[in-house]
């Protein structure tokens, strides 16, 4: 066995690729390269070097391969590492485009059309890559792209890449549903406890890894032993009141990891019609208490007071499941005061105790060790403190080039928190609280600045600074020690100056790319990381960062700044479980697991079943068992309902789909049946804004046999009861209301309700039975004017589409000339009466669109009361504001 080991080694060393590659890198590329598989990685070990090599092979004018499922930052990750060109917006574009051959990148919704309108030559597509695997499902856009391709081309490669193993954990067989969506029957599984892994780390020399465990203040325990405690109370009683719901999940554990939404969703949406109102203020309550425990780790003490102060008034309690009248909570309260205000009343607040830590290194440790390297000098040396969000970058940015006391105080004005008397060391800020107290007047203005700084701050993902000057640790708390660098925007950190040695302070994820960290370690190339908060993925990609440096090149020293035995360490310690657990499931799933394989260039049985044979059985049982050969049903789909899971589970069902741009209607069944489709939300909006009015009315005048189909979210219960299925301004008696009248007004009109987009599937199959095909030709005539192409909205912001199409005075008709004509939403409130009227051609409609945009409206009965009724329970429903005027 040690032999074939080494001849495979050096068989991998053999293999060229165009990017580095690690050992275990390699047998990856290798094994997906030559099979169509699945692969899941842990996270952290990102696969975005794998597949830059195999974007790099298959780059070029013989192949063509489609990219499906990334996301915005991977297509610019990639298309500029490739300089690929981007999609052009036209249809007839695109075929050209797609002759040219090379890799391609758009969003799923263009590739479906595109393979429906035959503009991809399918049988010429060398493969399909799927990123992001662990989203794909049957019903999804991806595997309706799939699905079309297998049935035109059954020898090219599909190849899927995931970085998500707990993803794959919910639900049943959920592996083995993604593989036969993917139409691939092999599955590769990469944890970080794989053999090879670790042997490719222990080949490299490691970083030098400093974990300091910071116990908490006495204070900061109180406060965690509190609401661990109400926490568990909590649990008990959703438990103790729902014993017959599956609530395995729902523990205090969990309730402090970051998945903790989304177990309550997978737990609670299919039955949350079901439950009682306490058992909702339980499960509320629990997303407050878990915000709570977690501002307490990572924010400081005056901000956590002013959260807590929120929360302890007469009015939350009325609304709350009676957590704050527990004697924990009364501690709660009193313990969070008497962090910021001594024993005589004064503002005194404590700091945090990661600041001193994080000090100690930027000031003392880093700067000696430097000292040691570089003969005496800290030049050129550069420090990457990383943490979890924005929030935390912008305080210790703040932090540090403020000093802590004037940083604490600073907070305490922006909390609103009042100070009537001040501890010693703040004594030199006492002309600060003067100034502060004598522009009162012009406080109003000074809060909408304040919030918009702040906000500016909040959206900030990284900040650079330098250090100007070596200080005692006597000046550390109220003397700006760093500077930050005046080339913030459009930050190159390969062209940073060396003079003065670096600090830069960046999010794990910038806004969501998991690129970020990896990038900006390759061009900072820093040789001090300070893991401020932990995180897993984070680890393992500086992990991979040291084990790709040159020889020559200095090992990096990683500090790891944890409290200890909190729940910030129980947080880390629990992911690791959750993904050591998920890849056992994993493991032990592909050990048993039967896929339908593909034989001599046939597809599986399972498509075969579901995509071909379904309404040939069906036709030869309505001609009577004679073998008469029928058309395949067909539906014409508008082009905007193909952002939905229903043309996908249509097709799957054998019906032929044609997208075509379509004013009447959302599906034309036949000749006389058309449906217009809408979801709970897009219904209410109807209803209020009166559109679906007017496109009731064209549907009765076109068809013979109109029909609203009002489709459920599969996930939420099949009701119109209960806060998350329908919004707060409206109620599910209104709805009904409303719907009565539109029957009455059109008898004709056929209300369906539909449970879930399989069950509307069903339904269309049953009523295309024996009936005749409609024609795309027909469809569109019955348009009128409107003669845009589909181009139109393929080539529009979606988001921003169904927003202006929900305002008073937009109609289908004038919908396109808005968006044409509009250069955005800012320049759509610039416009005059005027000059809308111009645009939209209809003076009326004009007039409706200036009034909702310009016209004040007036104040409610419920908002001149205040903080009375539902605006205070909209406010508490979710994480409080920072800033609140009681």
């Amino acid at each position: 066995m040690k032999m074939e080991e080494i001849e495979n080694e050096n068989a991998l060393l053999d293999v060229e690729t165009k990017f580095p590659l690690l050992p275990f890198e390699k047998q990856i590329f290798v094994d997906i390269y030559e099979k169509d598989a699945l692969l899941i990685m842990a996270k952290g070990l990102n696969y975005n070097m794998i597949v830059s090599n195999l974007l790099w092979l298959y780059n070029n004018p013989t192949n063509l391969v489609i990219v499906l499922n990334s996301n915005e930052h991977e297509e610019k990750y990639f298309c500029e590492k490739f300089k690929l060109p981007t999609l052009p917006n036209s249809g007839t574009e695109r075929a050209k485009r797609y002759l040219d051959g090379g890799v391609c990148f758009a969003s799923t919704r263009i590739f479906v059309v595109d393979f429906l309108k035959d503009r991809v030559p399918i049988s010429q597509i060398t493969g399909i890559i799927v990123l992001r695997a662990h989203t794909v499902l049957e019903s999804c856009q991806e595997a309706f792209v799939l699905r079309l391709y297998r049935q035109k081309n059954k020898t090219g490669f599909i190849k899927a890449f995931s970085n998500s193993p707990i993803s794959f954990t919910f639900g049943y067989h959920q592996v083995e549903k993604v593989m036969r969506a993917l139409f691939i029957t092999e599955l590769f599984l990469w944890p970080r406890f794989h053999g090879t892994i670790i042997k490719s780390f222990k080949s490299r020399p490691s970083a030098e890894v400093t974990e300091i465990h910071i116990p908490l203040s006495t204070n900061m325990g109180i406060i965690q032993t509190c609401l661990l405690d109400i926490m568990n109370y909590t649990v008990k009683q959703v438990k103790s009141i729902n014993r017959g719901l599956d609530m395995q999940e729902i523990t205090t554990e969990n309730c402090i990891t970051k998945k903790f939404h989304k177990i309550l969703q997978s737990q609670l949406d299919c039955v949350w019609h079901q439950l009682s109102t306490r058992t909702k203020e339980y499960i509320q309550d629990l997303k407050v208490l878990r915000s709570m425990i977690m501002y307490l780790i990572h924010d400081d003490s005056v901000s956590f007071y002013s959260l807590v102060s929120q929360y302890r008034t007469p009015e939350y309690a009325k609304i709350n499941s009676g957590w704050i009248l527990l004697d924990a909570a009364e501690q709660l309260f009193r313990t969070s005061k008497t962090r910021v205000f001594n024993s005589k009343n004064e503002f005194d607040p404590e700091p945090v105790p990661k600041w001193k830590h994080l000090m100690d290194l930027l000031l003392n440790e880093i700067p000696e060790k430097a000292k040691t390297k570089n003969s005496g000098s800290i030049n050129n040396t550069k420090v990457l403190v990383l943490c979890q969000d924005n929030k935390t970058c912008c305080q210790l940015n703040n932090l540090l080039t403020m000093g802590t006391n004037k940083y604490l105080f600073y907070t305490a004005f922006r909390r609103d928190i009042a100070i009537n008397n001040v501890a010693k060391k703040f004594s030199k800020l006492k002309n600060v609280i003067k100034k502060e107290e004598k522009s009162k007047e012009s406080e109003s203005k000074i809060n909408e600045l304040d919030d918009d700084e702040e906000l500016d701050d909040l959206n900030k993902t990284n900040y650079v600074l330098t250090l100007t000057q070596m200080v005692d640790d006597s000046k550390m708390s109220d003397e700006s020690i760093f500077e930050p660098m005046t080339q913030m925007e459009n930050l190159d950190l390969t062209q940073l100056e060396n003079e003065k040695p670096i600090v830069c302070i960046q999010t794990f994820k910038q806004n969501g790319n998991y690129f970020s960290l990896e990038q900006t370690l390759e061009g900072l190339r820093p040789e001090y990381i300070i893991m401020y908060h932990s995180d897993i993925a984070a680890v393992r990609q500086i992990e991979l960062f040291q084990c790709r440096k040159k020889p020559d090149e200095p090992v990096t020293s990683v500090y790891f700044l944890m409290y200890d035995k909190t729940v910030e360490e129980q947080a880390y310690l629990t992911a690791l479980k959750r993904e050591k657990q998920a890849f056992e499931l994993l493991i032990q799933a592909k050990s048993v697991m039967v896929i339908p394989s593909y034989q001599d260039g046939k597809t599986d049985e399972y498509f075969d079943m579901n995509v071909e044979e379904v309404d040939t059985n069906a036709d030869t049982r309505k001609a009577g068992g004679q073998n008469q050969q029928k058309e395949k049903p067909l539906v014409i789909v508008d082009m905007r309902e193909f952002r939905s899971d229903l043309p996908a589970l249509l097709h799957k069902k054998g019906i032929n789909i044609e997208p075509v741009v379509i004013t009447i209607g959302d599906y034309i069944l036949t000749p006389d049946i058309c449906v217009e489709r809408k979801s709970i939300s897009d219904l209410i909006g109807s209803l209020n804004s009166g559109r679906l009015f007017t496109q009731a009315t064209h549907m009765c005048r076109a068809y013979a046999r109109p029909i609203l189909l009002i489709e459920f979210d599969q996930n939420k219960p099949f009701n119109l009861q209960g806060s998350l299925v329908v919004s707060s301004d409206i109620s599910g008696i209104e709805i009904q209301k409303k719907l009565q009248l539109l029957t009455i007004h059109f008898p004709r009109l056929k209300l369906v309700w539909s449970p879930s987009p399989y069950a509307t599937a069903e339904l269309f199959y049953e009523l295309k039975q024996g009936r005749k095909n409609p024609t795309a030709e027909e469809a569109m005539s019955l348009g009128g004017d409107f003669t845009s192409d589909d181009i139109n909205y393929e080539r529009y912001n979606v988001l921003v589409h169904d927003f202006v199409q929900k305002l008073p005075g937009i109609t289908t008709k004038n919908i396109t000339r808005i968006m044409s004509r509009g250069v955005s939403l800012d320049h759509l409130v610039t416009l005059s009466k005027e000059q809308l009227a111009e645009i939209i051609e209809n003076k009326n409609e004009a007039e409706a669109l200036y009034s909702i945009l310009h016209v004040k409206s007036k104040p409610s009965e419920s908002d001149k009361k205040g903080q009375k009724g539902l605006p205070f329970k909209k406010r508490f429903a979710g994480l409080p504001s920072k800033k609140t005027k009681q």
